[in-house]
């Protein structure tokens, strides 16, 4: 199985994850063989700064990813990564490493953790 991941730097294993999924200047694909890591790549993302909505998902599907870990990620997005069949987790935090391990264990949930569009608010 192939986990994709987008991360805000290149680190291997302990890149940190993106806040957001279109925009991650990386994303590292995790290959897990029986509840283990046994490879990872961090590839920069073509289309981190033309973000078109829809590319980034057939590039990272291109990728054979069947799972994709995030922080954020909005909701055409997640549309087009269920059409094509891939799993989408939300609301994780951490390293590459940390975030694969904590969903190998069986102790990553999605949660919803909805990324605005280019607003930033600040609520009291």
């Amino acid at each position: 199985m192939i986990i994709a991941i987008p991360v805000s730097e290149n680190r291997g294993k302990d890149s940190p994850i993106s806040e957001h999924f279109g925009r991650a200047p990386y994303f590292a694909f995790v290959k897990v063989k029986d509840n283990t890591i046994v490879d990872i790549s961090v590839e920069e993302n073509p289309l981190a700064q033309d973000h078109v909505h829809g590319a980034v998902p057939n590039f990272v599907k291109e990728k054979g990813a069947e799972l994709v870990i995030v922080r954020g990620i909005g909701r055409r997005a997640i549309a087009a990564f269920e059409a094509m069949g891939v799993k989408v987790i939300r609301g994780a935090s951490g390293t590459v490493k940390e975030v694969v391990n904590q969903y190998l264990s069986g102790q990553l949930k999605d949660s919803d953790y909805e990324v605005h569009d280019h607003h930033h608010h600040e609520h009291h």
